[in-house]
Order: structure tokens, then sequence, then C-alpha cells
């Protein structure tokens, strides 16, 4: 199988209301970097794809014809703390706040968008 270049076997394409806000959430939390944005009009994105390390996230807005469909993901951070408080700042609501399991400090969110994260670092 030939993937194309950038791409991971499995990606995530979420539709959700307000993409280009979506977008600029996983910017400023996650230091998410645009790889894409082709727009259905002035307002609407068809299709966008934001880059966080080696994983890749397609998105586009809502619309009658493609409704809201969210998920739940999983993140590997540097510092869960920090990212879970930027997250807050930004609007997104709290699910657990950061505490460390058997597999690292985690702590959970859900974005403005409706998304839910599961945000994790190594245990410092």
């Amino acid at each position: 199988m030939n993937l194309p270049n950038g791409y991971q076997q499995v990606m995530p394409y979420l539709i959700v209301p307000r993409a280009a806000a979506f977008m600029a959430f996983v910017q400023t939390v996650f230091g998410a970097t645009e790889r894409m944005k082709v727009m259905r009009d002035e307002s609407l994105i068809m299709h966008a794809e934001l880059q966080i390390g080696g994983s890749v996230i397609m998105l586009a807005d809502a619309t009658e014809e493609y409704q809201q469909q969210n998920a739940g993901l999983f993140i590997c951070v540097e510092n869960c703390d920090e990212t879970y408080k930027i997250a807050m700042d930004n609007g997104a609501e709290c699910v657990m706040e950061p505490v460390n399991q058997d597999y690292g400090r985690s702590a959970g969110i859900i974005d403005p968008f409706g998304n839910t994260w599961w945000v994790t670092s190594d245990v410092k």
C-alpha cells in the first residue's frame, strides 16, 4: 500500500460547526499547523487539514447536507497540566482534571465544538 506522503493510514475526519474557529482552537491549544484549507464559499470550509506532530486531522464545516460529526481523541503532549490550562482558557469544558494514571498524567476536555480530547503526558 502506498500512502500519500505525510499522511497516516487512519485519520480522523471531523465535521464541526465554525470550522475556522475549531482550527484556531487546535492551533492555540495543541500547536497544530494548517496544511490545507479549501473554502466552499466565503465563510464555510469544505475541507481542511491540520497537522499535530506526525498526525493529520481532516475537517470541514457542518452543513445541512453534512451534519456535525464529533470524535473522541487521545493526544500525547509535552505537559498535560499546561495544555489543559490553555484549553480551559480557550473555552474547553472539563471532563477530568489532570491526574496521574498508570500510563501517564492525563486530563479530559470537551472543546467548544463538541469533541472530547484525552490529553496525556509522561509522569514527570
